[in-house]
């Protein structure tokens, strides 16, 4: 099974706050995923969020009394609520507001990828089979977002984050 946390860049007062809504739009969205990574304006990460949500975390190591910017690239956003008659197969839906996209901006062009993984990386690392290849796929997810986020900031965009299964 193949899990993926799905990232979108909109414009906030195109996104209603309704889940069925909103799910819908992240599903065409997804449906058109490559062209709109290509864009700019989407980013994906499969199965490993939770892992990259843990490098980031290796920042409160340097920053203990910050206020943890370095949720908001992955968990950041406020969950977008099911109506009760809402499909149970909807994906869980978080919209990320304007400045709080500009903060995961900021952290993530500011953030020392090296320093991170120098903290966090063995264990993550251990996860896949060579460390070399780990901390490539990281660096990667990393960079993705670092542009996704910038471009979204500077547009003045929210970010849809939708999970899907």
């Amino acid at each position: 099974m193949s899990i993926h946390l799905h990232l979108r860049a909109v414009a906030e007062s195109e996104i209603r706050d309704d889940h069925t809504w909103l799910a819908a739009f992240m599903s065409e969205a997804w449906d058109n995923h490559p062209d709109e990574y290509a864009a700019g304006i989407a980013d994906s990460i499969d199965k490993v969020f939770n892992s990259v949500n843990d490098l980031y975390a290796a920042a409160d190591v340097f920053d203990a009394d910050a206020d943890k910017p370095w949720t908001l690239p992955i968990y950041g956003g406020r969950p977008v609520a099911h109506r009760a008659d809402a499909d149970p197969s909807d994906p869980p839906l978080m919209v990320l507001e304007p400045p709080g996209v500009s903060q995961a901006a900021e952290f993530l062009a500011t953030v020392s990828f090296d320093e991170l993984w120098n903290v966090a990386g063995a264990k993550l690392g251990g996860r896949v089979r060579e460390e070399a290849q780990a901390r490539q796929e990281f660096l990667d997810h990393h960079r993705d977002l670092q542009g996704f986020y910038g471009r979204a900031a500077s547009a003045g965009h929210a970010v849809v984050k939708a999970v899907w299964a």
